[in-house]
């Protein structure tokens, strides 16, 4: 007799009620296969794994538990198998992948166990799901979180509304993180509170709009404070945190908020919670981290992009603008001069109603010129005269003025004292302070406090910039209203020109657009901060002056203009050229007329003698007239130089490139600012 001895089983022992006992109990999956593939056996585990009872595995083909397309290959290797069967055990890398009965697949790895050398002709696979081992799983848990952040940056990249994103990464976060809670709250411009911006299953209190104070009892606030990541539980929290009554109620016990940080700069948070207990790894607290990050980045991204475009439409506008007036310039010369001299005829003295029609026309001339120098200022082409202009004077002469002719429920106030003095045209600055002030007034129409405050800074606030910086630092002047302040879409359009939110008649819409293109143009920035009832502020950053407040000019010049002066006038356009000859005739000024600068040249070159030269600096397609100038002046050095023009652009690099000497005068221009202009050409 021969093979091992029988042993008998233990007294009390059902040996086989063991083995089915086990069969059933043992963790892993266990299917006995026969030769031709059927299965003829299934513990319950198996049935857990592969989603099929245990009556359906028996009798069930193995390969319709391989996906389709291996099934072929795996039914050839089970053939080979039976040929040659040998145990093979777990982790002699043995994986594959299974096919559930509800299509959906799972990797597992497989051991093999033949009983043929037990006398019987099966096979025992142990089936183990792969995603069990902690490693494993670690490793899965990583490759999802990899490929949902993938997919978000894709989703970045291919669509250029941050609202898509917004709405996916709590979305995401609560999918990937069985999270029960998620939410994104990004920081108000004036960093007092933060919106909800949106999120998944939110609760009372913290919906969509809804604005959480940014202090540091509350979670958000403490995230922004410390610059970090927290993690808190229910039972914890109410000692630092006030913890919403709904949170409490909806039995959120856990949770994790991340800032929303971009290269350092903190602009919100992202909130995750759940019902369950839990322990926040560091592997999803780093996925938390990569999901605020990569929206940071797209709305900072949006932001940038939104400034550069509205520069750039700003810029765009202001070309067009600027062309227009410069066309316009010539046309109203002509008009406002002739209307000029029309008002001196003795002939309609005494005709009272032609007076008033000439004095309509006269008015709707000046508006014509006060808008095209608004575009001019927007399109930063007007010609600037800066000086040093003492801020603190400007500002208690401003608000003197205001207090004079605003409505008396509004309170004025300054707080100017220790600011130094500014580099800026002093009437164009003005003028600036006025144009905002006068729309503070209008967003206080039952009263409130209008506040001027100038300080000095050495560099600018982050975030505004200017086109060069200056040496010597910058005098902030802050315009504050206590109004009903601008939505963030108002805001955002404040310096277009036309835009306006005033009703129809009130106003045109250029008052910021040209504060803007002073502003832009004196080399200085602005800034503008306004959230819908707390008013605004708008804040001019001028270059600051190195040297002490320039004396005024003397403004009597403009009269002085002494009768018999030799003038030499250069004018290609006869119309303007007639009504320049007209000015300089009331002024009882000597007039030679020239079209071109040829024709100029000509008559100097033939020992004409004059004390002025006043010359348009377009002159069609020969000589200009700074050149005509520069050669006059180099031959006749006592001769004066007056240069006019209705192309600001060209006064703008004249001023920048001709000698301080030469005068420069803009159209359209009346006849007291054409004498004014003479009398300063002619003191240099």
């Amino acid at each position: 007799m021969s093979g091992p001895l029988p042993h008998p089983d233990p007294p009390g022992v059902d040996e086989p009620s063991i083995y089915r006992t086990l069969h059933a109990a043992y963790p892993d999956a266990l299917l006995v296969v026969d030769p031709a593939g059927a299965i003829v056996l299934a513990n319950p585990a198996a049935a857990a794994l592969l989603r099929y009872s245990v009556d359906e595995l028996t009798g069930l083909g193995i390969e319709m538990l391989v996906p389709d397309a291996v099934r072929a290959r795996h039914a050839a290797y089970r053939s080979g198998y039976a040929r040659n069967p040998v145990p093979r055990p777990m982790g002699s890398d043995m994986s594959l992948v299974a096919r559930r009965r509800d299509g959906s697949e799972v990797m597992v790895e497989i051991a093999l166990s033949p009983l043929q050398s037990h006398g019987l002709p099966y096979t025992v696979a142990a089936i183990r799901a792969i995603g069990e081992y902690p490693r494993v799983k670690q490793a899965l848990r990583r490759a999802r979180y990899s490929e949902l952040l993938a997919q978000l940056g894709r989703v970045a990249v291919d669509t250029r509304d941050p609202d898509v994103l917004l709405a996916q990464v709590p979305q995401v976060a609560v999918e990937a993180l069985d999270a029960d809670v998620a939410l994104v709250l990004l920081l108000e411009p004036d960093g007092l509170a933060f919106r909800v911006a949106s999120g998944v299953n939110l609760l009372e209190g913290e919906r969509v709009g809804d604005l959480v104070p940014n202090r540091r009892d509350t979670l958000p606030g403490q995230v922004l404070a410390q610059g970090r990541p927290i993690v808190t539980d229910i039972d914890t929290a109410h000692v630092r945190y006030a913890i919403p009554r709904s949170y409490v109620e909806a039995g959120l016990r856990h949770g994790v908020a991340v800032p929303l940080s971009d290269r350092g700069r903190i602009i919100g948070t992202l909130k995750v919670r759940w019902r369950r207990d839990l322990h926040v790894d560091a592997e999803e607290l780093r996925f938390l981290e990569s999901l605020s990050s990569l929206l940071a980045t797209t709305l900072q991204r949006t932001r940038s992009e939104e400034a550069l475009n509205h520069a750039a439409r700003l810029e765009s506008v202001g070309q067009l603008t600027g062309g227009i007036a410069h066309d316009f310039n010539n046309l109203l010369t002509v008009i406002q001069g002739n209307l000029q001299v029309l008002e001196d005829r003795p002939a309609l003295a005494g005709d009272g109603q032609a007076v008033k029609v000439l004095a309509a026309a006269m008015r709707a001339a000046r508006r014509g010129a006060e808008l095209t120098k608004k575009l001019l200022a927007f399109s930063r082409r007007q010609v600037l005269q800066p000086t040093t202009v003492d801020v603190p004077a400007l500002l208690d002469s401003l608000a003197d003025m205001l207090r004079r002719t605003v409505d008396q429920r509004i309170r004025i106030e300054v707080d100017a004292n220790g600011a130094h003095a500014c580099r800026a045209d002093p009437g164009q600055l003005e003028s600036a302070l006025l144009n905002i002030a006068i729309n503070a007034r209008d967003a206080m129409p039952e009263g409130g406090t209008l506040r001027f405050r100038a300080t000095d800074c050495r560099t600018l606030p982050e975030g505004v910039e200017a086109a060069a910086d200056a040496a010597a630092g910058y005098v902030a002047i802050a315009i504050a209203d206590t109004g009903g302040g601008m939505s963030d879409e108002v805001r955002e359009r404040a310096f277009e020109p036309f835009f306006t939110t005033k009703a129809a008649g009130r106003g045109t819409g250029l008052g910021l657009s040209t504060v803007y293109g002073f502003v832009k143009q004196s080399q200085g920035a602005l800034e503008i901060e306004s959230a819908i009832g707390a008013g605004t502020t708008v804040t001019l950053y001028i270059p600051a002056a190195r040297t002490a407040v320039d004396a005024p000019d003397d403004a009597s010049g403009a009269s002085a203009v002494p009768p018999g002066l030799r003038v030499l006038l250069v004018e290609d356009d006869a119309e303007v050229r007639q009504v320049a000859r007209r000015f300089l005739d009331a002024y009882a000024c000597r007039v030679t007329e020239c079209a071109t600068a040829e024709q100029a040249r000509a008559r100097l070159e033939a020992g004409e003698e004059h004390d002025l030269l006043l010359s348009d600096i377009a002159l069609g397609a020969g000589m200009r007239g700074t050149e005509l100038a520069a050669w006059a002046q180099a031959q006749h050095p006592a001769m004066g130089v007056l240069l006019v023009s209705g192309f600001s652009r060209e006064l703008v690099d004249a001023d920048r490139d001709s000698p301080p000497e030469w005068e420069l005068l803009g159209k359209p221009y009346t006849r007291e600012e054409l004498a004014a202009a003479i009398a300063r050409a002619l003191r240099h």
